[in-house]
C-alpha cells in the first residue's frame, strides 16, 4: 500500500482527508504540526507527503525544505491561500504540486497518483495482463486487443483506458479523470473528457464504458 504522510493542524480536515485516503486504499500517518510531521517523516518515511502550509511549530514551506534536504519524496502543499506568491514559495521550496482548499478529495487523490507517477514510483505489484470481457489489456506491453484483434489507441486514449482499468467498476468523475490522465485540472472544462471517452468507446465497445449520469464513467468489468 502507498504510505502517505498527512500534516494538517485542522482536526476536521485532517480526519476527513485521512478517511478519504484510506478508503481509496492508501495507508496514512498523520501529524498536527510541522515539528511532529518532521519527526513522523523521519521515523516512517512515506511514499508521498501532503503538507498544509499554515502549520504551528514549523510551517509547511519550511517543513517541505527540510524534507527536500533529506529526501526526494514527492510533496504536495495544501493551502486555503491561492495567491501566486504563496504557490511560487511552495514550489520553490521543493513541492511537486500545490492544491488549494477547499478541494475535491477525488481530485486530490488523482493529483497524488500523478506526482507518484512522475516520480517513477511504480506502486504495489499488479497483474500486467487484465481482461474485461472480450477486451484484453497488457499494461506492461501497452497492448490492447478486442476479441483477439489489436486496438489502435492514441496515447491519451491509452492513458484513459489504463486509468479505468486501475479501478474497474468504480465510478470516476470527469474532474478525477482530468487530474489523473492529463495530470492537472483543466480549468473546469470537462468536455475534453467526454470527447475522449466517446472516441474510446468506438474502439473498445460502447457497452464497455458506462455513463453514470451526474457522476462520471466506469469501466464494466463483467462481460
Amino acid at each position: 500500500m502507498t504510505q502517505v504522510l498527512l500534516v494538517e493542524d485542522d482536526d476536521v480536515i485532517r480526519e476527513a482527508t485521512q478517511l478519504a485516503l484510506e478508503r481509496a486504499g492508501f495507508r496514512v500517518a498523520t501529524a498536527a504540526d510541522g515539528l511532529a510531521g518532521l519527526a513522523q517523516f523521519r521515523a516512517q518515511p512515506p511514499d508521498v507527503a501532503l503538507l498544509d502550509v499554515m502549520l504551528p511549530g514549523l510551517n509547511g514551506v519550511s517543513l517541505c525544505r527540510r524534507i527536500r534536504e533529506e529526501s526526494r519524496t514527492p510533496v504536495l502543499m495544501v493551502s486555503a491561500r491561492d495567491d501566486s506568491v504563496d504557490v511560487v514559495l511552495g514550489l520553490e521550496a521543493g513541492a511537486d504540486d500545490y492544491v488549494t482548499k477547499p478541494f475535491d478529495t477525488a481530485v486530490l487523490i488523482a493529483r497524488i497518483q500523478a506526482v507518484l507517477r512522475r516520480s517513477g514510483w511504480s506502486g504495489p505489484e499488479e497483474d500486467a495482463f487484465v481482461r474485461f470481457g472480450d477486451l484484453e489489456i497488457d499494461r506492461a506491453g501497452l497492448d490492447v486487443r478486442r476479441a483477439g484483434q489489436p486496438v489502435d489507441l492514441t496515447p491519451t486514449e491509452l492513458r484513459l483506458l489504463l486509468r479505468f482499468a486501475e479501478s474497474p467498476g468504480t465510478v470516476l468523475s470527469r474532474d478525477t479523470l482530468l487530474a489523473s490522465v492529463w495530470d492537472y485540472a483543466w480549468g473546469g472544462d470537462t468536455r475534453v473528457v467526454d470527447v475522449h471517452v466517446q472516441r474510446l468507446r468506438v474502439k473498445i465497445g460502447q457497452e464497455r464504458l458506462q455513463t453514470v449520469r451526474g457522476f462520471g464513467y466506469k469501466l464494466r468489468a463483467e462481460p
